[in-house]
């Protein structure tokens, strides 16, 4: 019985709607993605009649739908409130999400088997009282492959940790995890420790067994952070088994250790440890700094983030205030800050002239002094390594040279300077202040002529003094060649000869004396580059780069970068260091094999890659040696603040 006004659709054309249908494309389906592949950003794809995902079956994860949950509950919650039906009231408790912190919505037995993001993402979170046990077990967690494998019929791995080699399958184990940490700890305190000495070697140890012990205390575990930076570094220079298998399979690289030191940057940035200034938290950025590419033109390689948080703390706890350190009661942390401080000035300075930025610190930021500060002795009463450094004269003398390269770095990198070059006052200046630090201290700290080999310490520390010294000439040299010198841009612009007149304006009072100056940098520069070649080659026939956590690593390929562009053949000492820095430094080998390219490249053209000191390079000799100040003509002088003065008859100080 048909309605009036009605017109309802014929059998014809009913039939005609049936086939349309199945032939359009179904609805979309929202949020039906599980929880790992949500996590991975990968396609959920679950064949009909299977349980699990491909992606969960070929990883061997419980299929969970927890987010799509807890989305649909807050939908349908949204909507109720704003649509309450009739006869109905409001909910008057909102509904747990199965994400919450308290974790109940996701059961325990099912939480060691999620991805990570989603283990620590949302279940648990890491905190400062987290276990030490339940951070070992962040730390070693599985890999997560970056490739699904669509196929679900293709065999699967046998263990989630297979991508590690054929030992990682034990860091399943609680008891295997908390051995493998201790052991690397121990390789941190006995490689890293050496070079920077800021933990309490026996403190760190006891408390992190009590933590790691079957009924662990009440106290307060360690820093996470902390653990995760101490082991991340141990990873780089352990000789595990499970760390040689990894590097076997991955052409010398350890999968493992970059994963261990992306983690911990990422653990470091979740308690915000660039954020708030604590001891703990000047010392983990410290340590964290250098874990990091030491390659200058990187894009990755976080360089002096972690330097600079550290610095910034510091500055925020008011360590540079002498009056501040003199009331820290423990003496243990006065001399662990009192020391970070020195640290940080040292490396502040260092890596604003490596690479190519203003400092944080200046010379009249700080009072206190590293020399009155107590530094502890081990149980056999030998002294530490920071007593050992500093009867050395290695940090009084690394402070020295900070001085200059602080200075150095605010002069060459300025806009000014890249777009009109390196004014001549400025290199007359620093030429005195390396030949001065070279007279007071390289033959204190530098390596004697007579090295007949010691102990790990003493030799790591004077190779890296004496190279420190070296490759300063080295980063002047390179400053010349890529900005010029300011004088000579400025006659090249104005189509003057140097030596002639602009306007009345002399450009260059005397060009022999300014080619002279220009000479003697680039033959410091070449020399320099030399000795460096030289250290390096006997570090690496003693294999000591493979336990150098970085000391000597840009000193080595800003010499091997200087001797390839020059086309000498010394250059292949730099590439064998560098190829043995690759063993725990991976941008280490890119490095070699840019360095080797460039060398083969020269060698082919038979010119040199540079460019405003290409002219000077030719007059070096090829075993160039230390130079002197060239002396100035009479009529060219500098005032107190290195300002050029016309006209002065009185002599200047030498260069």
């Amino acid at each position: 019985m048909s309605q009036q006004g009605l017109v309802l659709p014929t059998p014809s054309m009913q039939n005609q709607m049936h086939e349309l249908a199945k032939t359009l494309p179904p609805p979309r389906k929202q949020n039906t993605a599980c929880d790992a592949c949500r996590a991975r950003k990968v396609k959920c794809q679950r064949l009909l009649g299977q349980e699990k995902c491909q992606h969960c079956t070929s990883k061997n994860y419980p299929c969970t739908h927890f987010v799509q949950q807890a989305t649909s509950e807050k939908k349908r919650n949204s909507a109720t409130s704003r649509r309450p039906r009739a006869g109905s009231s409001a909910s008057n408790g909102t509904p747990v999400s199965p994400l919450a912190e308290n974790g109940n919505q996701i059961p325990p037995y099912l939480a060691t088997h999620l991805p990570l993001p989603v283990q620590y993402g949302f279940y648990p979170q890491i905190t400062l009282s987290t276990p030490t046990r339940e951070v070992l077990s962040y730390l070693f967690s599985p890999p997560e492959s970056e490739i699904v494998d669509p196929n679900p019929f293709s065999p699967r791995m046998k263990s989630p940790y297979a991508a590690w080699g054929e030992f990682a399958m034990k860091l399943e184990h609680d008891v295997f995890r908390s051995e493998f940490a201790l052991d690397l700890v121990e390789i941190y305190f006995q490689i890293v420790h050496s070079r920077l000495p800021l933990l309490d070697p026996a403190q760190f140890r006891n408390r992190l067994r009590l933590h790691l012990s079957s009924t662990p205390p009440s106290e307060e575990p360690l820093h996470p952070a902390l653990v995760a930076t101490v082991i991340a570094w141990g990873t780089k220079f352990s000789e595990h088994p499970l760390l040689k298998a990894d590097r076997n399979c991955h052409k010398g690289q350890s999968l493992l250790s970059k994963m261990i030191i992306d983690r911990t940057r990422d653990l470091a940035e979740a308690l915000k440890v660039h954020r708030l200034p604590t001891h703990d938290h000047v010392v983990i950025g410290l340590l964290i700094e250098p874990l990091q590419s030491q390659v200058p033109n990187d894009p990755s390689a976080f360089h002096c983030f972690w330097l600079t948080a550290a610095t910034r703390h510091l500055l925020d706890l008011q360590i540079n205030h002498k009056s501040v350190t003199s009331t820290i009661s423990d003496p243990e942390a006065r001399g662990t800050m009192i020391f970070a401080w020195w640290m940080t000035c040292i490396c502040d300075a260092f890596s604003s002239v490596y690479y190519r930025r203003k400092p944080i610190l200046d010379d009249d930021d700080y009072d206190i002094d590293f020399y009155t500060a107590a530094d502890p002795v081990n149980v056999a009463g030998a002294p530490s390594p920071r007593e050992q450094l500093e009867f050395l004269g290695y940090y009084r003398a690394a402070h020295s040279l900070a001085r200059t390269a602080r200075q150095m770095s605010r002069q060459l990198w300025r806009p000014i300077t890249d777009s009109d070059g390196i004014p001549l006052q400025y290199l007359r200046r620093f030429g005195t202040d390396l030949r001065t630090w070279r007279d007071k201290y390289l033959a204190r700290v530098g390596v004697p002529k007579t090295y007949d080999g010691w102990d790990f310490v003493t030799t790591v520390s004077c190779f890296a003094s004496d190279a420190q010294y070296h490759v300063m000439w080295i980063v002047l040299f390179t400053a010349m060649d890529d900005f010029g010198i300011k004088e000579l841009n400025e006659a090249e612009r104005m189509g003057t000869p140097p030596g002639g007149n602009s306007g009345g304006i002399p450009i260059v009072d005397n060009r022999h004396y300014l080619d002279e100056v220009a000479r003697k940098i680039g033959e410091e520069a070449v020399n320099g580059a030399l000795r460096i070649a030289a250290l390096v080659s006997v570090l690496t026939s003693n294999e000591y780069l493979k336990l150098d956590p970085a000391v000597m690593e840009y000193s080595c390929i800003a010499a091997g970068q200087l001797l390839a562009k020059m086309g000498r053949p010394e250059v292949s000492s730099c590439i064998s260091g560098l190829e043995q820095y690759s063993h725990s430094y991976e941008e280490a080998g890119d490095a070699a094999h840019d360095i080797r390219k460039i060398y083969e490249t020269v060698r082919a053209t038979g010119n040199t890659e540079l460019t405003h000191m290409g002219a000077y390079a030719k007059h070096i000799p090829s075993m160039p040696t230390v130079t002197s100040d060239p002396i100035p003509p009479e009529h060219f002088n500098v005032d107190v603040d290195g300002d050029q003065v016309m006209g002065k008859s009185e002599p200047s100080s030498p260069f």
